[in-house]
């Protein structure tokens, strides 16, 4: 949550100084060219291959094998992934061309995309590192500071970006996003860092280390293969997204500058509840189900994964139901002021309700894709995301060239393709361990959006009412959020209590235990 928030600060500042300008689309461009890159080797491939590994090796072999394990790992991501780095910012005129070639349409904002893109290369291979580091101490039961290190990453960026804009702006062409550009790659050096004195903790102290012939580094890289090759299936979509939204055109037939921040403050506003459930879940997750794997206990296996994706659905229906519903008054509230205006407000709110739609499956494939490398099936999730090349490419086009929607038909393909990955990964998870309490979990399902429908009902109310009364000021759409999304809350709180939601219970015990615990260990003490 903190994380989260703290991102939702950093958002906030570009949003102000930058707004939907020439500029925040080059550092949009900038920032996702490496970002897809650590998706497909870093947090991506990576994770997905090496904490199952990690986990079996630690939970069969011991410390000491493990250790070492993350030695030869380690080494092979500072060789390999730097190589990368290097040929990226080499080739980054190439990978600006490819990602936005429309951007040499407008003047200067095609060359600033090359420039920012070079800049925050280097971040992919710390945040690599940063990955590995969280997947060990994961697996080894420590889930505080690899959750913070987000936290750290945010504020670092943004103090060091402004700094750097400050101190540097003679010398640099542009020197505000410049300057964040420099941030962001500081940002990934504290995340990383961060996490270093917990590693030592536990045992695990960086020494560079060379085998690749390495059974357990082995198996990593044949994991990793599918993987990436599934990875980069989604970088394709994206891909595609990007260029669509690049070459977005007014009335007038001018490339128009803003759909692509619109999309990527849209995003990064749905992360909120996407990291804050989704990825928080999945990370605690996959440890538990790779050591019921490595163990053969599939029952429990079955009953984790189960409970984890009826918690998803729990707290990202009424969320996505939220969004879509308070998306203008949240980022016209949160966003909206300096560079950002009304409407640019209104049309990242739209791509907004577009992206909450598909919140709840891009959440659970969090959870399903990495549950699948766990049982050391990588060929599955591949599949998957390859036939998801043809379904987004088929809907983005549908929706931009012949429904004319714009950006928020981009926004609206990719919820297409969430969907579509997580009923094919639950349908073959459901086949693949012969069941995974389907009952159970629609019965959840179903009692979830019948509680979020009429939350929903209850805020779009509420908010209507209030915005005809009392206007659009940022005081009065503060006022409008504070009253409906406490009414909504009420109502979902109420109507998911009396349909006997499990899961709600579960969430309920697993946060008032630990303070009902404290408060009698407080008491003891005192006493």
């Amino acid at each position: 949550m903190l994380s989260r928030v703290t991102g939702l600060a950093r958002e906030i500042a570009f949003a102000r100084l930058f707004g939907a300008t020439a500029a925040n689309d080059a550092f949009a461009i900038g920032v996702r060219i490496p970002n897809l890159t650590r998706d497909l080797f870093a947090e991506g491939a990576l994770s997905s291959a090496f904490v199952p590994t990690f986990t079996t090796y630690l939970a069969t072999k011991g410390k000491r094998e493990a250790a070492h394990l993350s030695n030869l790992v380690a080494t092979a991501v500072i060789l390999i992934v730097g190589a990368i780095c290097v040929a990226g910012m080499i080739w980054s005129p190439e990978l600006v061309t490819l990602f936005a070639g429309k951007f040499k349409e407008v003047p200067g904002k095609f060359e600033l995309a090359v420039t920012l893109t070079r800049t925050m290369f280097p971040f992919l291979l710390l945040v690599a590192l940063a990955a590995q580091a969280m997947g060990i101490l994961n697996a080894s039961n420590r889930f505080g500071m690899p959750a913070l290190a987000s936290t750290f990453f945010n504020v670092g960026s943004l103090v060091f970006g402004l700094a750097a804009g400050f101190w540097l702006g003679p010398r640099l062409e542009f020197p505000a996003i410049q300057g964040m550009a420099y941030g962001f790659v500081f940002g990934g050096a504290l995340q990383l860092l961060c996490q270093i004195p917990g590693l030592a903790q536990c045992g695990f102290v960086f020494r560079p280390a060379m085998d690749w012939k390495h059974p357990g580094l082995r198996h990593i890289f044949v994991l990793m293969g599918p993987a990436v090759l599934g990875n980069a299936a989604v970088q394709v979509n994206v891909l595609v997204n990007t260029s669509f939204a690049a070459g977005i055109t007014d009335a007038a037939g001018h490339v128009m500058n803003g759909p692509v921040s619109w999309l990527l403050y849209a995003f990064r506003f749905m992360q909120l509840p996407l990291g804050v459930f989704g990825v928080a879940i999945a990370s605690a997750t996959l440890p538990s189900i790779s050591r019921s794997a490595a163990l053969g206990n599939m029952d429990e296996f079955r009953r984790t994964l189960s409970r984890s994706l009826g918690l998803v659905f729990l707290l990202t229906v009424p969320s996505a139901v939220g969004l879509a519903v308070l998306g203008e008054p949240l980022i016209a509230a949160i966003y909206q002021g300096g560079a950002f205006h009304l409407s640019d407000a209104r049309q990242t709110a739209l791509a907004l309700s577009c992206y909450a739609i598909g919140l709840t499956g891009y959440a659970a494939v969090k959870i399903l894709a990495p549950a699948f490398y766990a049982l050391h099936d990588a060929r599955t999730p591949m599949i998957v995301s390859l036939v998801s090349i043809a379904i987004n490419y088929f809907a983005a086009s549908t929706m931009v060239r012949v429904a004319g929607l714009g950006h928020a038909g981009l926004a609206l393909s990719t919820s297409i393709v969430a969907i579509f990955s997580f009923l094919a990964l639950l349908w073959s998870m459901r086949a693949r361990i012969n069941g995974i309490h389907g009952r159970d979990l629609l019965s959840t399902v179903v009692k979830v959006t019948a509680a979020s429908l009429a939350m929903g009902a209850v805020c779009y109310g509420s908010s209507h009412m209030l915005r005809e009364s009392l206007g659009l000021a940022r005081w009065a759409r503060l006022a409008d959020l504070a009253v409906s999304i406490s009414l909504g809350l009420a109502v979902f709180y109420g109507i998911a209590r009396a349909l006997h939601v499990a899961e709600l219970e579960m969430a309920w015990t697993a946060i008032a235990g630990p303070l009902a615990r404290r408060l009698r260990m407080s008491r003891d003490k005192m006493n």
